[in-house]
C-alpha cells in the first residue's frame, strides 16, 4: 500500500506547504471581507446621524483645480432637510428618480432602458436612482467599473436598510456636485440665485436639477436650448408628482 501511494502520480500534488499557503490566503480573504462589512456598516450607521464632512469627489476636484493652477475650492454648507425648499426636493425626484419614494434603491426598468440605449449609442445614459447616487457620492471613489458598481449596490442596500428616504434625500442634496467647486444645494442656491435653499422657486429648483448630470459643463443661470427644454419637462413632472410624503 505504501509503495502504491509513493508511485501514485497524484501524490506529488499533495504538498503540505502549498495547502498551508492556500489556507493562509483564504483566511486573509475571509478577514478582509469581515473588516469590509464591519467598516461599511459602521460608516452607514455613523452617517445616519453625522453629516458627511466631505466626499472623494470633492478631494479629486480640488486636486484637479490645483493641477490647473486654480485655488482649492470646496464651497459647501450643510442645511437640514426642513431648510430645503419642497420645490427642490420635487425637482430632484422629477429629474433623477421619479419612483424614489416607492423603490427600494433600484429602478430595474430604468436600468434596463439605460442598457438598451447604451447598446445603440456611444453616449452613456445612467439608470441610477437617487439612493445609488447617494451611496456612490458618500462612500465611493469616482469612476466607472463593474467592481465599483458592485460596491455601489452594496452601499445602496445598506442605506436603504438603515436610513430613511428623508435622510437619503437630505444627504443627496447636500453632497452632490452642482458646479465648479460648488457642492450641495445651499451653496448652489447662493451661487446661482443669491438666496437660501429654503426660498427656491419651482423654476429655480428645476434650473438647478437640470444640471445634475453635468454640473461642470452646464449652468443653472445660462441654460442652452436643450437645458431649457429639460427644465420645462422637469417642471411638468413636478406638477404631476404633487406634494411628496417623506
Amino acid at each position: 500500500m505504501a509503495q502504491r501511494n509513493k508511485n501514485n502520480p497524484k501524490s506529488k500534488f499533495r504538498n503540505p506547504k502549498s495547502n498551508g499557503i492556500v489556507r493562509l490566503v483564504l483566511r486573509v480573504v475571509k478577514l478582509a471581507a469581515i473588516v469590509f462589512v464591519a467598516a461599511s456598516l459602521f460608516g452607514v450607521l455613523l452617517f445616519k446621524f453625522v453629516n458627511p464632512p466631505f466626499t472623494w469627489l470633492m478631494i479629486q476636484r480640488g486636486f484637479e483645480r490645483k493641477a490647473d493652477g486654480k485655488d482649492w475650492k470646496v464651497d459647501k454648507q450643510w442645511v437640514a432637510f426642513d431648510q430645503i425648499a419642497d420645490n427642490m426636493k420635487r425637482a430632484a425626484v422629477a429629474a433623477e428618480d421619479q419612483t424614489f419614494l416607492e423603490n427600494h434603491g433600484f429602478d430595474f426598468k430604468a436600468i434596463e432602458r439605460a442598457i438598451q440605449k447604451n447598446a445603440k449609442s456611444k453616449k452613456l445614459i445612467g439608470g441610477s436612482t437617487i439612493s445609488q447616487q447617494t451611496a456612490k457620492n458618500v462612500f465611493l471613489y469616482p469612476g466607472r467599473s463593474f467592481v465599483r458598481k458592485g460596491f455601489e449596490a452594496w452601499f445602496t442596500v445598506l442605506i436603504e436598510t438603515f436610513w430613511s428616504k428623508k435622510r437619503i434625500m437630505e444627504v443627496y442634496l447636500n453632497v452632490i456636485e452642482m458646479g465648479d467647486g460648488i457642492y450641495g444645494i445651499e451653496a448652489a442656491s447662493q451661487a446661482y440665485f443669491h438666496k437660501p435653499a429654503s426660498k427656491l422657486s419651482r423654476r429655480q429648483s428645476a434650473a438647478i436639477a437640470v444640471i445634475f448630470p453635468s454640473p461642470l459643463r452646464w449652468s443653472a443661470t445660462k441654460p442652452t436650448r436643450y437645458l431649457r427644454h429639460r427644465q420645462y419637462l422637469i417642471m411638468k413632472n413636478m406638477r404631476r408628482l404633487g406634494p411628496l410624503e417623506f
